[in-house]
């Protein structure tokens, strides 16, 4: 499995640390418009793989690297805000710059994005690449749900892993949690078993982290991992990622984040959740942020 990373700035950079160690690719390219700073990090790289069992190829690249069987996208502006649609414009043309050239390079490949506004950015890939919506994908709210299974299984007592609870629709300020069907051994969570805490920690728990380091990496890199892993091995994990859905908000396709099963074909099914009132009217302004953000890149 050939990976290429292309933005090695601390989520980047992470992202390849996390992949290289977690000994799932075989190939590791980093491409960065600073040459000197990922010449640095795949020496660092290198070194690091000396003390694993099965050590990658750690090289640099460019935008025209090929061969790649997933391409993905840490590339980002400089993030001043915690609200991710702030660098919707920035983030915009910077992926009409590299997208196209890596898209020809690597014509097979799955395109992870993980730079924000994911979902948004998402939807410009596709239209970027014309790859099949199906090889295009973004991490989503995985990383919210991981955090919101992660807080009710405090309050339960019960490990993250048996908790089956998804956060869906965007990730960002709409985001909201699936409390209609979140479940652990097979018996629905009741409202008293999801405590208000547990929702705010969820939203909150990203811009926490922001501004008191100034930009998150761990968690999402481990997030990217767990993506890549499920493809790289054709596990057919149900991951909420962010995939093209139809006919929500009145939107014929937007880019929502919902559960998929990912395997090594990229989203090999979308798994849409039957929704209660409340829920499909979250999942409906998620539908218009998105739609709003995307026009807003043009």
């Amino acid at each position: 499995m050939k990976v290429c990373v292309v933005g090695i700035g601390h989520v980047g950079s992470t992202v390849a640390y996390t992949l290289l160690v977690d000994e799932s690719v075989r190939e590791l390219v980093l491409v960065s418009r600073d040459q000197r700073r990922v010449e640095g990090e795949v020496l660092d790289l290198q070194h690091a793989s000396n003390f694993l069992d099965t050590p990658a190829n750690v090289t640099a690249g460019d935008l025209h690297t090929g061969g790649c069987d997933i391409v993905v996208l840490t590339v980002s502006g400089k993030q001043a805000t915690a609200k991710r649609s702030s660098l919707a414009k920035e983030n915009a043309d910077i992926f009409r710059a590299i997208v196209p050239p890596l898209a020809t390079a690597n014509p097979s490949a799955i395109i992870v994005v993980v730079s924000n506004p994911v979902e948004a950015l998402t939807q410009l890939t596709m239209q970027l690449t014309g790859f099949d919506p199906a090889r295009v994908l973004g991490t989503g709210t995985l990383i919210d749900s991981l955090r919101f299974r992660s807080a009710l299984s405090r309050h339960l007592g019960i490990h993250p892993d048996d908790v089956r609870a998804y956060v869906i629709g965007e990730h960002g300020d709409f985001q909201f949690p699936l409390l209609s069907s979140a479940s652990t051994g097979g018996v629905r969570l009741l409202p008293d078993d999801v405590p208000a805490e547990a929702i705010e920690s969820t939203t909150q728990s990203g811009q926490m982290v922001f501004e008191r380091r100034g930009y998150t990496n761990f968690a999402i890199s481990q997030a990217v991992a767990m993506i890549v892993r499920s493809i790289a091995f054709d596990q057919r994990r149900t991951l909420p990622i962010s995939t093209m859905v139809a006919n929500v908000g009145g939107f014929a396709e937007v880019c929502l984040s919902v559960p998929c099963v990912v395997g090594r074909r990229g989203v090999l099914r979308k798994l849409l959740p039957k929704l209660d009132d409340n829920e499909r009217t979250q999942f409906e302004a998620c539908a218009r942020e998105v739609a709003e953000v995307y026009a807003s890149m043009r």
